[in-house]
């Protein structure tokens, strides 16, 4: 698994992913919360299945 997810992406996966899952916590939104885990695993694993198909890297290292 060679990491595809750069910088600023991490960034923003990982907050969204983190507010998404607060915000459920919280009472705030409903259970599609929960859909925030995907995009707090791809930042923290620097990783996005959905990237290798369509050939996109956001990642310095590998372009």
């Amino acid at each position: 698994m060679q990491a595809n997810v750069g910088s600023i992406d991490r960034a923003i996966r990982i907050v969204a992913g983190a507010g998404l899952i607060a915000a459920t916590l919280f009472g705030v939104i409903g259970a599609w919360g929960w859909i925030g885990v995907i995009p707090l695993a791809t930042g923290l694993f620097r990783f996005c299945p959905v990237y290798l198909p369509l050939g996109l890297s956001t990642c310095r290292l590998n372009r």
